[in-house]
C-alpha cells in the first residue's frame, strides 16, 4: 500500500510532528497570508483530523491542501524530519479519490497521457499563438488579448515554433564519443525553451557524449501528481520506466528539478507495491542526474574549451533541483569558472520563486506576492541577467520581471555554459 493509495500511509509522518512551528519561518505562503492553515504546522493537524474522523473531505480542506508550493522549505528546516511533501501528496490523492477530479482537469489530464495528442495540440498552438497573444513590447514572451482563464497581466513565453523533439534525431552521435548518455527534455524545453534544449544538447556533443532522446518520452506527470490524480500519474510513471529502462546507459540526464524529482522519488513511490514495475523505477531513479551535476561531476569542466562571458549574473535555486535532487553547487561552480563573467549572489537565493508548476495558475495574486521578495533580490544585486536551472522558474521570473519593472533576461545554467564554448571557438 502506498501514500497515494490510502491516507493512513502518511500517519508516520505525521506522528513526527512536535508542533514546534519551525515552518513558519520558511513556509512561502505562511509568510503572506500569517495563517496557521497556510503552514505545514496547520495543514498536519487538518490532515490528522480527517484521518481520526472529526473532519470531512470539504471544499474548503481542499482549498486549503492546493496552498502549498510543495517547495520543501518545510522539510530542510523541520528539525524532526518529517516530509511534509508526502503528506501534501498523499492527501490530495485521497481527495480526488474521495471527491472526484475536476471535469476541467480531468480534461488536461487526458491529453497530457496521450502524447500524440498533446503534442499535436502544441503544435497546433504554435501556428495560432498569435491570435491568442500579443508580443510584449520588450521583454521576450506574450499578453493574452482576452482572457481565458489566464491573468491578462501575465507574461507567457512562445511556444516554439518546432518541439525540441522534432529537431533533432533519436540518437545525437558525436565524433569520438567517450559516453554515452538519455536525454529527458521534460516539456519545457520540448515545447517553450528549445533553444536551450538545443544548447544543452551541443555542449554534450562538445564533451563527445552521444546522446539518446527517445521519442516516446512525454510529460512526467508532476502537474498531474500535484493535483491528486495518482491514477493517471502511475500509468505515465510506468509508461516512462518502459522507455528508459531498455536504453542501455549510464545516466539519464534531466534539465528541470521538478521532472529530475519525479523520477528519482515519486516514481519510486507511486510504484514501490508494483511487482513489474518497482525494481525497475529504482534503476532508472538511479541514472537520473540534473545537467549541471553531470558536467561538473561526471564529465568535468574543462577550462581550457572555455571563452570569455562578459555578463553580471546571479543565480536562482529551484526548489524540486536544491531540495528535490540536491543540486546547489554545481550551478554556481559552472558560473564561476566562466572567464569573464562575474557572479553575484543573491539574498536567499533557494527561496521560492511562487512558480509551484501550476500554482501560480490557480493562484496567481499569491504566487506575485510570494515572488515580490525574489525580484527584490534580483535588483539588490544589480545583475543584468539571472541565470536558473528551471525552465517554470525562468517562467516565473520572467513574468515577475514585468510585474516589478524590470527587464532582466533569463538564462538556463547549461545557456551560460554554451555561450563560453561558442566565444573560446570564436
Amino acid at each position: 500500500m502506498t501514500m497515494f493509495d490510502s491516507l493512513n500511509e502518511v500517519k508516520e509522518e505525521l506522528l513526527k510532528c512536535m508542533k514546534c512551528g519551525n515552518c513558519q519561518e520558511v513556509c512561502p505562503i505562511y509568510l503572506e497570508e500569517r495563517k496557521e492553515g497556510a503552514v505545514a504546522r496547520g495543514k498536519i493537524r487538518l490532515v490528522d483530523a480527517l484521518l481520526n474522523g472529526n473532519l470531512d473531505y470539504t471544499d474548503g480542506l481542499a482549498e486549503k491542501l492546493s496552498l502549498c508550493l510543495t517547495c520543501m522549505a518545510c522539510v530542510a528546516k523541520c528539525p524532526c524530519g518529517v516530509k511534509v511533501d508526502k503528506i501534501i501528496f498523499g492527501t490530495r490523492a485521497a481527495i480526488v479519490r474521495n471527491r472526484g477530479l475536476h471535469p476541467v482537469k480531468r480534461a488536461i489530464f487526458s491529453v497530457l497521457k496521450r502524447p500524440r495528442l498533446f503534442n499535436l495540440g502544441m503544435k497546433t498552438g504554435s501556428m495560432f499563438q498569435g491570435l491568442v497573444f500579443k508580443k510584449h513590447a520588450s521583454l521576450t514572451g506574450s499578453h493574452p488579448r482576452f482572457p481565458f482563464g489566464l491573468d491578462r497581466r501575465r507574461i507567457i513565453p512562445p511556444l516554439a515554433d518546432k518541439p525540441l523533439r522534432s529537431q533533432l534525431p533519436e540518437v545525437v552521435k558525436s565524433e569520438n564519443p567517450v559516453r554515452t548518455a538519455a536525454f529527458f527534455t521534460g516539456c519545457s524545453m520540448n515545447f517553450l525553451y528549445d533553444k536551450a534544449g538545443l544548447d544543452l544538447v551541443s555542449v554534450l556533443k562538445n564533451n563527445n557524449v552521444e546522446v539518446i532522446i527517445p521519442k516516446d518520452q512525454h510529460c512526467c506527470g508532476m502537474p498531474i501528481l500535484a493535483h491528486g490524480d495518482a491514477e493517471t500519474a502511475l500509468e505515465m510513471a510506468r509508461s516512462h520506466i518502459d522507455i528508459f529502462s531498455k536504453l542501455d546507459v549510464e545516466h539519464i540526464i534531466t534539465s528541470c528539478g521538478s521532472c529530475g524529482t519525479t523520477f528519482t522519488h515519486h516514481y519510486v513511490d507511486l510504484l514501490k507495491d508494483d511487482p513489474k514495475y518497482a525494481e525497475s523505477a529504482k534503476a532508472v531513479a538511479a541514472k537520473i542526474i540534473d545537467i549541471s551535476d553531470y558536467m561538473v561531476k561526471i564529465i568535468g569542466i574543462d577550462e581550457s574549451k572555455l571563452g570569455a562571458v562578459n555578463m553580471k549574473v546571479t543565480y536562482h535555486d529551484p526548489c524540486h533541483l536544491n531540495r528535490g535532487m540536491g543540486v546547489k553547487d554545481s550551478p554556481r561552480e559552472i558560473l564561476k569558472k566562466i572567464p569573464g563573467l562575474e557572479f553575484v549572489e543573491m539574498k536567499n537565493a533557494d527561496r521560492c520563486c511562487g512558480s509551484a508548476g501550476s500554482f501560480s495558475l490557480t493562484h496567481y495574486d499569491l504566487s506575485m506576492d510570494i515572488h515580490r521578495h525574489k525580484s527584490d533580490a534580483i535588483r539588490d544585486t544589480g545583475a543584468d541577467s539571472v541565470v536558473t536551472g528551471c525552465g517554470a522558474c525562468i517562467m516565473q521570473l520572467a513574468d515577475g520581471m514585468n510585474r516589478f519593472n524590470m527587464n532582466v533576461p533569463m538564462y538556463h545554467t547549461i545557456q551560460i555554459l554554451a555561450k563560453s564554448y561558442e566565444a573560446k571557438a570564436k
